[in-house]
């Protein structure tokens, strides 16, 4: 994340309105041009690339994802219609060279990119893209999960079953260089949202051979086919070797019938460290070249000894998340009012967040469409989170808070010293907590999609800059982590959010949103924003050609590391 946010916001602010002026656009050839040659020059310089990863991937199959540490990885093996330029949020072409779409935003024509394979060699072409559509809406059983399907359901809502509305309706592939995608109505993320890791493009040819769709609920967690382990198979600059999950590394090498410019490394190794201070340790060792999300304390010891620390502008946010299923006392507003009134912000950012960080009165940062200025604050008052606990019944309060270990997120780089100020804030309220900690693959993200938790530690790193891709993914779906559906505003918030990402007037839309806004933090309050964080990315002094991302989003086909 170099972040460069006027860049960021004007390029995404023009393709909002893309809908608005009525009259369908193609994307110039010249930025396929110049999309290609951004991607570095030549290729090939040999050698490889460590990286320590702060936590390890749960498969390597997209679509049944939701965390980074999968995304980092599968970046670099497939590709989307789409891809964010880099540097900013601003879409550019990808394996579609350009689009198209009608006056009312429903139906969208994509010219593809000829003489593209799969790794495996099968050919992409619009066939190849309608199945990718029809695999991801005809889930059915677990593949239906929240916790599997996550990006489908809070992007696309339903599946072909139709138990609850798509945005998707289908896909026609009338030759092979060009896929027509219909959609249901209007969205402002629409071809945004294709450049996310969930939607790339992969091999029906490999997804059939290695049974891709099926996925088996067992327990509380579940069992991935052999696609998702050992055969993800995508057209992206690097190929899947093996994983080998004893000594926690994941080798990838360099696609050598790549479309574009190849990779500067033969290999690239991500190396699964989970502890920071060790992930430092490898770096100043040798052992790795980079990793994520150093801690803030470090930054000028790393600099000190020559090494790159890029610092990104916060495209993020932080929350307290409740969930309104299992707590009865958690469905008053009072008590949820209580716990906002409780937390501690201001002494949180200052002591466990890096330097740049800040308080967050809304759900997403200030850059971003549809912030309202005059939301209902809520400043640290043990006295008064008390008094409202009383006024609701609920003085004697025992909530069980979860926090996740084994991990670092560009906005929680410290998850248990930010768990253990918050828990003292709400003991210091009179409120009784029971913590529950579980490794974030281990059944922590599990358990929170499927609203076990009572309070919870979670946030988001923005996809694209909309007000959808934050507020809508967290609330627009009544039933998810949040359980919004046990409140009786949870299904009219749920409306709220997709009229106003299908509302064609920009400075409507924007309104709307602003109204959302201020409704989330007065009358719902579904959890408790905390913070916006820099997230920072270190590399050694031997690293070159790296480009960092606003979304946390790194493709390392252009990067190089010198013998040195």
């Amino acid at each position: 994340m170099s972040r460069a946010p006027s860049v960021r916001r004007s390029g995404t602010r023009s393709l909002r309105r893309i809908i608005t002026v009525g009259i369908a656009f193609a994307t110039a050839a010249s930025l396929a041009g110049c999309a290609q040659s951004e991607r570095g020059a030549g290729g090939g310089e040999g050698g490889t690339f460590t990286f320590g990863a702060a936590g390890a991937p749960d498969l390597f199959d997209p679509f049944y994802a939701s965390d980074g540490e999968t995304f980092r990885v599968t970046r670099q093996l497939m590709e989307g219609l789409v891809n964010f330029k880099p540097g900013s949020v601003e879409v550019e072409p990808s394996l579609a060279e350009s689009w198209e779409h009608t006056p009312d935003g429903k139906t969208w024509t994509f010219k593809l990119r000829s003489g593209v394979k799969f790794h495996d060699g099968t050919d992409f072409n619009s066939d190849a893209v309608c199945k990718n559509f029809q695999r991801w809406y005809n889930q059915t059983g677990a593949g239906q999960n929240n916790a599997l399907s996550y990006y489908w359901i809070e992007n696309f809502g339903g599946f072909a079953d139709g138990k609850a509305p798509s945005l998707f309706q289908n896909c026609e592939n009338p030759d092979p260089t060009t896929a027509v995608v219909h959609l249901t109505r209007a969205t402002s993320k629409f071809p945004d949202l294709l450049g996310l890791p969930s939607f790339s493009m992969q091999s029906p040819t490999a997804m059939e051979k290695y049974k891709a769709n099926d996925v088996q609920a067992q327990g509380d967690s579940f069992v991935y086919p052999e696609y998702a382990k050992a055969h993800p198979t995508g057209t992206g600059p690097f190929k899947f070797d093996s994983y080998d999950q004893s000594n926690g590394t994941i080798k990838l090498v360099r696609n050598d019938q790549y479309w574009g410019d190849k990779t500067k490394v033969n290999e690239l190794i991500f190396r699964i460290i989970p502890d920071e201070t060790v992930r430092k340790q490898e770096l100043e060792s040798g052992a790795i070249d980079g990793y994520d999300f150093p801690n803030a304390a470090d930054l000028k010891a790393l600099r000190d000894a020559g090494h790159n620390v890029q610092v990104r502008d916060p495209f993020n946010i932080m929350y307290l998340g409740i969930t309104q299923k299992n707590n009865p006392a958690l469905q008053n507003l009072k008590v949820r009012q209580a716990l906002a009134h409780a937390v501690d912000r201001e002494t949180l950012v200052k002591a466990n967040l890096p330097e740049g960080a800040s308080v967050a009165s809304q759900f997403y940062p200030q850059n971003v469409d549809g912030y309202a200025p005059d939301v209902q604050q809520y400043p640290h008052d043990p006295a008064k989170a008390k008094q409202l606990l009383a006024e609701a019944g609920a003085s004697n309060l025992t909530v069980n808070f979860y926090w996740p270990t084994e991990v670092t997120r560009p906005y929680m780089p410290d998850p248990q010293g930010i768990y253990n100020a918050l828990a003292e804030d709400l003991r210091e309220a009179g409120i009784t907590v029971n913590p529950v900690s579980k490794p974030w693959n281990g059944g922590y993200i599990d358990d929170v999609d499927n609203a076990k938790a009572d309070i919870f530690l979670l946030g988001w790193t923005g996809d694209y800059n909309t007000p959808d891709n934050f507020i809508g993914t967290f609330f627009g779906t009544p039933t998810n982590r949040f359980y919004t559906a046990g409140a009786p505003w949870g299904e009219d918030l749920a409306g709220q959010l997709q009229a106003a990402d299908s509302e064609p007037d920009e400075a409507k839309r924007t309104s709307m949103y602003q109204d959302i806004n201020r409704k989330l933090l007065s009358e719902y309050l579904p959890a408790v924003p905390l913070s916006h964080s820099p997230p920072a990315i270190v590399t050694s002094s031997r690293v070159q050609g790296l480009v960092t991302s606003p979304l946390t989003a790194e493709e390392f086909a252009s990067v190089s590391v010198s013998e040195q």
